[in-house]
This record gives C-alpha cells, sequence and structure tokens, in this order.
C-alpha cells in the first residue's frame, strides 16, 4: 500500500484525463473508476472520482468543478533515462498543454510536469563547481532538455 498518494482535483475531465495519462505512461491502468449515480438523471454517467496508477505509482483525482485550479507550485518531477524517452513523454504530455522552460511543461489539464534526464543528477553532483555552473547556464536556455548539450556544457565543449 502506497501511504501518500497524490489527488488530483479537475473541474469535470477526469475521465478524459485517466484515458490520457495512462495511454502515456507505461505500467499505468485505471483501478477504480466511481460515479454521481444518486445526483440526479442529469450526472449519472459522469465520473465523480478515480483512482489510478501511472507507472505503478497510485494516484487518485476527483471532478470537483470549477472551485480549484492547478498551479506549477506542485509539479511531477518524472526522471528519465535516455533522451528517447524524455522526448516521447514530452512530446506525449505537452499536446494540447503549454512549455516552460528547463523540462517544465503544462498539460492540457493544467498540470504541471518536469520531463528531467536522471544524468541531470549525476553532473549536478560534481564537486567542481565551475561544471556545474556550465550545466545550469546551459538549462536555463532550454524548454526540453537535451541530454547531448547538458553532457557537452559540462565537459566545457
Amino acid at each position: 500500500m502506497q501511504k501518500i498518494v497524490p489527488f488530483l482535483w479537475f473541474d469535470n475531465q477526469l475521465e478524459e484525463a485517466l484515458d490520457f495519462y495512462t495511454s502515456i505512461f507505461k505500467n499505468s491502468k485505471v483501478v477504480d473508476v466511481r460515479r454521481y449515480e444518486d445526483a440526479g438523471p442529469d450526472l449519472e454517467s459522469t465520473v465523480l472520482a478515480a483512482t489510478f496508477q501511472l507507472d505503478g505509482v497510485e494516484f487518485m483525482g476527483m471532478n470537483g468543478g470549477p472551485l480549484y485550479t492547478f498551479s506549477p507550485a506542485t509539479s511531477f518531477y518524472v526522471k528519465c533515462e535516455t533522451q528517447g524517452e524524455c522526448d516521447e513523454l514530452w512530446e506525449k504530455l505537452l499536446e494540447g498543454g503549454e512549455a516552460d522552460r528547463c523540462g517544465w511543461l503544462r498539460d492540457k489539464y493544467g498540470v504541471t510536469w518536469q520531463i528531467i534526464p536522471t544524468v541531470l543528477d549525476t553532473l549536478f553532483a560534481d564537486k567542481d563547481p565551475e561544471k556545474i555552473h556550465r550545466v545550469m547556464e546551459a538549462m536555463l536556455q532550454m524548454t526540453k532538455l537535451d541530454i547531448a548539450a547538458l553532457e557537452k556544457a559540462y565537459a566545457g565543449r
């Protein structure tokens, strides 16, 4: 059992978001869907809440109306092993959304994601502050992160 579960509040797009997210991440599925069955005939087929997994991580979601919206103050940090994985997740999550700097994007539902290559942790862990500075400067110029360009900056080329 996962003790801490991210909870996402949607206006009315939860069912569409479930299909979208589970189609993007491997090892993902919708676990449970609850509908507004007793709220009246206009809402009986509408999703109230759902439990789902993205790459094995459990999430919960709810169609709660327009009272709350997503903010970049909360984001999902996705670790990618390869440039291909970064590119694939970036393009899919960006569909209908908005790109930002340094590997950040906001998807079409307003959820913020950071698509980050795992090599970045290694580069930033170096003891040489000049190398770290070069990597940071390179990253600040990027929208989607480019592993080869980050490694080139690290090497001083």
